[in-house]
């Protein structure tokens, strides 16, 4: 047994397990003060780019969402036309005297939308995104699924049988949104075209019909394509090529906003106004350093019995 400062007694495994768990929740809250703090240096020292003269890289935009010709989405537990939505079925489990609310379904949707502003419009790929949405709704029922329009809460979802919440979150189509991420405009002759991977691409999708090779390269119809005509091969494959290199340095350019590659940068969606989300974002970096500093003296107290 360890004496933990005379106020309790411990047996070695139990000593080394709080001590270990304050330990690791100290750091997790030192990690998330951290992390919350720099994204909100992040939106504050970003300044807001127009789409049309954005910087390729990490940019902060705003503007008014659009499927972009798409039809509306339609979340899957609340029925609402969105453009991109979250969710979360939780129920409620009891064990003699404890309960909590354990998760069985969740998901969200990753098809990109439209943000236009007054100078363009960007595709925004939502996958891997942070996404605090500003509209919520949470609701209870008695069945895994919500059916329709009816709503049993609290007590008489209980006494019905299970008890489920249902947790939902969307972006509108026409709402203001604002995202920072990575920026990078695609087409319209901004991307250095490989022209000889071309060529031997258009070489491979030719040899896998080989007959049709033939019957335009066999020159002296001997069933095969001899050095000779393989230069003809090459030639003609060249200049499809550089055909297709044209076709593609005339298409629209497209401007795509989505997760930046490297590690640490930041991803974030939210129709708040950038204000309240740097607000947010500050609160939480101070309620984890409270935490912090409630979890580190504990921590330090156990390994010091």
């Amino acid at each position: 047994m360890i004496d933990v400062h005379g106020v309790m007694l411990l047996s070695t495994p139990a000593y080394y397990i709080f001590s270990g768990l304050a330990t690791l929740a100290a750091l997790m809250l030192l990690a998330a003060m951290f992390r919350s703090w720099r994204r909100a240096r992040w939106l504050d020292d970003t300044p807001t780019s127009r789409i049309r003269s954005a910087a390729q890289g990490l940019v902060e935009l705003q503007g008014k969402l659009d499927a972009g010709g798409h039809q509306p989405l339609i979340s899957p537990l609340g029925e609402v036309d969105c453009l991109w939505y979250r969710f979360t079925v939780e129920e409620y489990r009891r064990s003699g005297k404890n309960s909590e609310w354990r998760t069985v379904e969740k998901g969200q949707s990753e098809r990109p939308f439209l943000l236009r502003d007054d100078t363009g419009s960007c595709w925004i790929s939502p996958k891997g995104a942070e996404v605090p949405p500003r509209q919520r709704r949470r609701w209870e029922g008695s069945q895994r699924w919500p059916m329709g329009s009816t709503v049993r809460t609290g007590l008489l979802a209980s006494l019905i049988g299970s008890r489920y919440r249902y947790t939902e979150e969307w972006f509108s189509e026409g709402e203001l949104l604002y995202a920072l991420g990575w920026f990078e405009s695609r087409g319209g002759g901004r991307e250095e075209i490989d022209q000889q991977g071309i060529a031997r691409q258009v070489i491979s999708d030719w040899k896998a019909d080989y007959d049709d090779l033939l019957a335009r390269f066999d020159r002296n119809a001997d069933g095969q394509i001899d050095m000779q005509e393989w230069q003809q091969v090459r030639a003609a494959a060249d200049r499809e090529a550089a055909r297709l290199a044209r076709v593609e340095g005339r298409q629209p350019v497209v401007h795509v906003l989505s997760k930046p590659a490297r590690r640490g940068l930041p991803f974030i969606l939210s129709d708040h106004h950038e204000e309240d989300l740097s607000r947010r974002l500050k609160r939480g970096s101070i309620w984890c350093m409270l935490g912090f500093g409630v979890m580190a003296p504990l921590a330090c107290w156990f390994w010091l019995a």
